[in-house]
């Protein structure tokens, strides 16, 4: 297998923790969609990242799908569970988690185009959605030591990740003074040599 991707995106870093975490072998190629002549295309015709290739060079996209795939390729260290209400729980976490980095992506992009040319009122409806969502998020860890049930999963891969790609590209939003919990559950996932490997950098 390989994965194709970059250190900066939330989903690459998502799928890189599962791997780890898994203990599965996986060669790991920097591309970025952003580069003039990209790949990407030609592996995932929506030109985004991550695309895992399997060894018959079949190419897995998007994050959801991947780390899905690898966690039912072996038996230890189970990420999600196999079914019923459990399973979905998870991948609500995920699909909450996604859905805050999806906007702020969209807000750190926006950011970067000529200020002339930026949208205020996109900006503040993205922030919007980052804002309730940490919040939801806050909301349903509550005092729990993890996201769900007695034990780490997919779900507090996928919220440590979102967490810190806020420190990374949108430092002024201060989650951490407003939510205690979701700190002391990212200070905990940071102990973890799979969180701590893949920081993101530019």
């Amino acid at each position: 297998m390989k994965l194709i991707g970059s250190l900066t995106s939330p989903y690459v870093r998502k799928v890189r923790i599962v791997l780890a975490e898994k203990k599965l072998e996986c060669a790991f190629e920097l591309k970025s969609p952003w580069e003039p002549e990209s790949e990407i295309t030609s592996m995932n015709p929506l030109g985004k990242v991550p695309v895992l290739m399997l060894d018959d060079s079949t190419p897995l996209y998007d994050s959801r799908v991947i780390v899905e795939y690898l966690d039912s390729t072996t038996a230890n260290n189970r990420l999600i569970p196999a079914n019923g209400r459990e399973r979905l729980m998870v991948r609500r976490w995920e699909a909450l988690a996604d859905g805050i980095n999806d906007a702020a992506v969209s807000v750190f992009l926006e950011n970067k185009r000529p200020a002339a040319q930026q949208s205020s009122d996109w900006i503040t409806r993205q922030q919007l959605k980052v804002s309730l969502g940490i919040k939801a998020m806050s909301d349903d860890l509550g005092a729990h030591a993890w996201c769900h049930a007695k034990g780490f999963s997919l779900a507090d891969i996928a919220v440590g990740v979102t967490l810190g790609y806020l420190e990374f590209r949108l430092p002024e939003n201060r989650w951490r003074g407003q939510y205690p919990n979701l700190a002391k559950l990212y200070n905990k996932l940071m102990l973890r040599s799979a969180f701590a490997e893949t920081i993101p950098v530019a």
